[in-house]
């Protein structure tokens, strides 16, 4: 099959040697002035994109949509939500992305639909609908109760009672957000469509939200309650009782990779299109699944662990391990739904923990503002937006403060992302500015340009972008592994701690890239490396050999 040109040179399998730029779009530009983030302001931002050097953008849900869960409530698969503009706008999106040689990757979300879309409100009429069986409905139990145990993402029970047909409906998230039945073929076709009205459109990909959860048991069998599961709040605030349910019969079901395979068969009908998939499962199955109807499996599994080097090779050990032939790599450290990396790790690591997910072998995913060492934001209950927050208050389960507006200037009214007589949708904290681009791009050390610079080696350096790797040394405090092999290959080292690490080697190593200090190509590492408190370093080696300490 032939591939298209008119994106740059990285054609067929392009994701493989890619990096993805999550843009969050109500929080990236506001482009026409209500406060709120639209594709208007993403293609304002097409120049910056280009020149931090990843090579796709994957845009959060800009379908139509009643913004309960801020897009991922969808009304209109094939539409364009008002607040985020129009389909010329998306089409002159796409193609301002493919002249600057990026991708566009679309999310797509298969697991639900608002319940304000068309099958939902027909649905809804009669139990004899068309489209009743599109949607997972069942009876009472006797006492009138729900029929199993199952818990919804965002608290309280997933089954909701219709009153006027007498049956339950489930939805793994907001009662506002149905859970389609992808076991009836008719819902498999009509999303099979969807894709390919955005793939006529132009996209490079979907990222599919949720998809670990698309299948659920057709015998509605009560999940297992353990320690060991996803968190889930029973009963809404008012219970005030978390418990942990595995999602046994709720995600991950047999006919998952049948129905992946089925769906990137669609993508497989246009030329150099890709599939990414959300899984949130235990390592070896996200593994597992990738190459198997997904051709990116996403892992989070970096947000998760301890940020010292021993728990830190561990994990790379037994995921590379654990990928079945045809399986890629794919590595996330932070994204909307989850705490960002500056917040977690503190500001310190940030340049390391950078480093490292730019040189891992595999493709990184990046988000918005993490190239800024961009912190939480904290939002207070009475400007909180999100879904999880307003459920249930008071948890800490909100997701607002990982989706701060991108901080553009480094002026203290609303740092460019709105005008200044304008509300954004959520609050800029003063010190935003600190963070900005317009303030970062005046320091050659700043987060922006490490990340830059180590963008453009990954580009440059065949070893970064498709190269082996092999862990060297773990302590504690430090990490090292070589990309590549032979001459080509280079040492990645990172200091974990807050003391000077030394790290010795047999061979001789050439400077590439510190995140403390430019580099001078003439300078060599003999026999060690001496790293500053949280510093990284990149050595072009060209003797490599196991490390020795």
């Amino acid at each position: 099959m032939s591939t298209r040109d008119d994106v740059g040179a990285a054609t067929g399998q392009w994701w493989r040697e890619g990096v993805f730029y999550q843009v969050y779009v109500p929080s990236f530009q506001d482009g026409n002035g209500d406060g709120f983030g639209d594709l208007w302001g993403v293609e304002r931002r097409l120049d910056y994109i280009a020149e931090l050097g990843v090579t796709a953008i994957w845009l959060s849900p800009v379908y139509a949509s009643p913004l309960l869960d801020f897009g991922y409530d969808v009304s209109g698969h094939t539409e364009v939500g008002t607040p985020f503009g129009d389909l010329a706008v998306f089409d002159r999106l796409v193609r301002g992305a493919h002249d600057r040689g990026l991708r566009v990757v679309l999310d797509y979300v298969p697991q639900h639909t608002s319940s304000e879309h068309p099958w939902f409100r027909d649905a809804l009429s009669s139990r004899d609908s068309a489209h009743r069986d599109w949607y997972l409905w069942h009876d009472p139990k006797p006492d009138g109760s729900p029929p199993n145990n199952w818990a919804s993402a965002f608290g309280g029970s997933s089954w909701t009672f219709h009153e006027p047909t007498g049956q339950y409906y489930y939805h793994a998230h907001l009662p506002e957000q149905p859970s389609l039945n992808w076991r009836n073929p008719d819902v498999q076709q009509a999303m099979f469509e969807v894709m390919r009205c955005w793939l006529d459109r132009e996209v490079d990909g979907f990222r599919v939200d949720a998809v670990w959860r698309l299948i659920k048991d057709a015998r509605l069998r009560d999940n297992p309650m353990d320690d060991g599961g996803e968190s889930f709040e029973i009963g809404g605030a008012a219970a005030h009782t978390t418990v942990r349910q595995v999602q046994k019969y709720t995600a991950d079901q047999p006919e998952l990779p049948g129905l992946l395979a089925r769906m990137h068969a669609v993508t497989e009908e246009y030329d150099d299109r890709m599939l990414m998939g959300e899984l949130h499962l235990k390592l070896e199955r996200v593994a597992a699944l990738g190459g198997r109807g997904l051709d990116i499996a996403m892992n989070f599994s970096l947000i998760d662990t301890p940020w010292n080097g021993i728990d830190l090779a561990n994990l790379i050990q037994r995921y590379y391990a654990a990928l079945p032939p045809g399986s890629h790599p794919n590595w996330v450290l932070s994204n909307h739904d989850r705490s960002r990396l500056a917040s977690r790790i503190g500001p310190d690591r940030v340049p390391g923990a950078l480093a490292l997910l730019l040189t891992l072998r595999g493709t990184p995913t990046l988000y918005y503002g993490d190239e800024l060492g961009l912190p939480d934001a904290p939002v207070d209950g009475g400007h909180a937006r999100d879904c999880a927050e307003l459920r249930a208050p008071g948890l800490g389960l909100g997701r607002d403060p990982q989706r701060m507006p991108m901080p553009w200037r480094a002026t203290p009214t609303h740092a460019g992302f709105t005008p200044d007589d304008v509300e954004p949708w959520l609050p800029i904290p003063s010190w935003a500015g600190r963070f900005s681009v317009e303030s970062q791009e005046l320091s050659s050390r700043s987060v922006l340009r490490l990340v830059q610079e180590l963008l453009t080696l990954r580009r440059e350096l065949a070893a970064l972008r498709r190269g082996g790797i092999t862990v060297l040394s773990a302590h504690p405090d430090h990490l090292a592994y070589l990309r590549g092999d032979g001459e080509d290959a280079v040492l990645v080292a990172v200091n974990l701690s807050e003391r000077h690490q030394r790290i010795a080697f047999c061979g001789s190593g050439r400077a590439l890239w510190s995140s403390h200090a430019t580099v001078d190509e003439r300078e060599h590492a003999m026999g060690a490396i001496d790293l500053a408190p949280f510093e990284a370093r990149l050595l072009a080696m060209q003797w490599p050999v196991p490390v020795t300490a």
